[in-house]
């Protein structure tokens, strides 16, 4: 089919603005945009069929002239994210479903193999307007905002991309879990059980670490990211444990990290202290989150009946290098698959006495149970301090001395 003879088809439809005809054939020439090519295609048309040349009046039946407004959406769009800090942006759009089809009714009609989308440019058009009326560039990759204009709604969403930072916590205090839990009986909602807070706990080390991080960034929200957890009751000291803090919907976007250690600091004092490393990204939450490394305890172990220190240490040395078989543990057999797992305990060391107990500092695969790693389990876990020493032991309390990735448990 001949190029005019296609542009009269097209026409035929209805009226249809210079950017949606030219973008009917939008990978045809270099150099031009869909206005300046649509208004050419119209010219070669007169010429080539001796007609009457015919500019575009009216309506454009496929987009509605929604390039006429092009200028006030890039101003809605600019007006979007005042008040906000960004170096970068890119803008996007929702179609109308009735936009969408007519074009598509005209490339499956016609067979036209070189269409450029409404989406296309649109997005592009009012990028462009949008940089120049901000004086910030496109990223297509990375932006700081995204500018979502909701055509059919005369509406634009502004989506703030996320700031991540990594850096190794400490918890000295017990009973605080890592992130935040919804209160069992109401799942947040708000009840009696929880004093209308909606949380099980009313901190965490998730929560400790974000207010202040919250304040800073004129931020949405905070997500903690760990490298594996430790339980509730158990502490975490040493060099403390890995994690990347996602800062959500930041309003405000550049902090100096030491600043920002010494506000988490000077709030969480006594309970909580992080060190932060750097800047990071998305992607290495999931590098964190998957790697798998060695973990070092101190627990205090308490034994049923007298028992001399070089009896317990004794015991102690039959279980090193040793590969322990742990079926899931009772306690957290409700949320992780009932299957038995092998791991080695590395190193364990006899390290005194406390109130009559003994401390223990144990190096152990990730994965490895360290409670049940004394008791048992039930049977569960063999071997076990308790089945060696054939006698009851369990695990007072519990330190983590060093995370080097993530865990299953502990």
């Amino acid at each position: 089919m001949e190029l005019t003879e296609t542009v009269g088809k097209i026409l035929a439809y209805g009226a249809c603005c210079d950017h949606c005809l030219g973008r009917f054939f939008g990978k045809r020439g270099h150099g031009l945009t869909n206005d300046e090519r649509g208004r050419a295609l119209r010219v070669a048309r007169a010429v080539a069929e001796n007609l009457p040349f015919e500019p575009f009046e009216g309506t454009c039946w496929v987009c509605g002239s929604f390039f006429d407004d092009v200028p006030a959406w890039a101003g809605r769009a600019a007006a979007a994210v005042e008040g906000i800090e960004y170096t970068t942006l890119l803008v996007g759009c929702r179609v109308p479903p009735l936009i969408s089809e007519s074009e598509e009714m005209v490339w499956s009609d016609l067979s036209l193999a070189d269409p450029e989308p409404f989406k296309s440019e649109v997005n592009r058009e009012v990028g462009k307007a949008v940089s120049a009326l901000t004086g910030k560039d496109a990223d297509f990759k990375k932006p700081d905002v995204v500018l979502l204009l909701d055509l059919a709604h005369d509406a634009v969403d502004v989506q703030i991309s996320p700031l991540f930072f990594y850096g190794r916590y400490q918890k000295y205090e017990r009973g605080i879990p890592q992130t935040h839990w919804d209160c069992r009986a109401c799942q947040g909602a708000g009840c009696e059980k929880c004093n209308f807070s909606g949380k099980q706990y009313q901190d965490s080390v998730e929560e400790l670490i974000g207010r202040p991080v919250i304040d800073l960034f004129c931020a949405g929200g905070a997500v903690l990211h760990g490298a594996g957890r430790e339980d509730i009751d158990a502490r975490m000291i040493g060099t403390g444990r890995p994690f990347i803090l996602e800062v959500v919907a930041p309003k405000r976007r550049t902090a100096d990290l030491a600043s920002v250690e010494e506000a988490i600091n000077r709030s969480a004092a006594g309970r909580v202290a992080v060190t932060l490393e750097r800047w990071s990204e998305r992607g290495e939450v999931e590098t964190l989150k998957s790697t798998k490394a060695h973990k070092k305890y101190r627990i205090l172990v308490e034994v049923e009946g007298a028992l001399l220190a070089d009896e317990f240490a004794n015991a102690l040395k039959t279980l090193k290098g040793v590969t322990i078989h742990q079926r899931t543990p009772e306690r957290v057999a409700h949320r992780r698959a009932d299957k038995v797992r092998e791991r080695r305990v590395l190193d364990i060391e006899y390290a005194g006495e406390q109130d009559g107990r003994f401390l223990v500092e144990v190096l152990g695969e990730a994965g490895l149970y360290i409670k049940e790693l004394v008791s048992g389990d039930k049977g569960r876990t063999h071997p076990s301090l308790a089945e060696i020493l054939q006698r009851p032991a369990h695990v007072i309390s519990l330190d983590v001395l060093h995370v080097g990735g993530t865990t299953e448990g502990e």
